[in-house]
């Protein structure tokens, strides 16, 4: 009977969490099953998982300058160059896999092509948005926002070093061997951080095109002023660097 009842309020407790893993489990990340289609295709062409970074990094580009200017139709045209960018940055690393051409200079490419795209599209946001208010205060959220990703991206070279340093090259950033595979977050605070560092950043492209739709981008930029900063600051958070989708 107490065994009984033990399981029962175990349930009871992680309801919340079980819930949520089934959710993230079996939908999310959604830019995941659209790359997971596209892969196969990038795997039959004779090219290699850095050119389609590069590919990422061009798409990621034209998006900035599309949504620089401003208007309706270019932002619309930027959301949906970013949704491309994202599919292709998530296809390289299948690409490698499938192709055997991991390598640390690939990983740092990409990680490389992520801070760029990403900052450039909170500074170009916000300039468009700026040119088309004629209010810099917009400009000036993007700038931040794109600060706080800067702050973050060399964050995490400075941890990823640093762990390789004292633990050797097939170690990441967060003390684990490359051959290791990552936990799973399990209680509810763990998931929180494991929601805000991974799974919304992982499907930002799709929060970007919704907006773009309903002409209202610019929300992302007082967003972005405080949460790229969030962002980078639960790196700090004890075991947040341990999830990753």
């Amino acid at each position: 009977m107490i065994h009984e009842t033990t399981d029962a309020s175990w349930g009871t407790r992680n309801r919340p969490v079980i819930f949520i893993k089934l959710i993230t489990v079996s939908i999310f990340p959604l830019i995941r099953q659209i790359s997971l289609r596209v892969s196969p295709l990038l795997i039959r062409l004779p090219i290699s998982a850095n050119q389609v970074t590069t590919a990422s990094f061009l798409a990621g580009g034209g998006a900035c300058w599309y949504l620089a200017k401003g208007t309706y139709e270019t932002t619309l045209v930027g959301a949906l160059l970013f949704l491309l960018c994202y599919i292709l940055d998530n296809s390289d690393g299948e690409v490698a896999r499938a192709k055997n051409q991991c390598s640390e200079f690939g990983e740092k490419y990409d990680t490389f092509v992520d801070w760029v795209v990403h900052a450039g599209f909170f500074a170009c946001l916000g300039w468009g948005v700026a040119q088309e208010t004629g209010q810099n205060l917009w400009l000036w959220l993007g700038l931040f926002g794109a600060a706080g990703g800067s702050i973050n991206y060399f964050i995490g070279i400075y941890m990823d070093s640093r762990f390789r340093r004292q633990l050797g090259k097939e170690y990441d950033s967060t003390g684990r061997s490359h051959h290791e595979a990552h936990p799973a977050p399990k209680e509810v605070k763990q998931w929180a951080v494991f929601i805000l560092r991974e799974m919304s950043r992982a499907d930002f492209c799709f929060i970007v095109l919704f907006l773009a739709l309903f002409d209202v981008t610019w929300f992302l930029l007082p967003t972005a002023a405080v949460g790229a900063h969030v962002y980078w600051m639960t790196q700090f958070f004890r075991g947040a660097r341990d999830y990753h989708v």
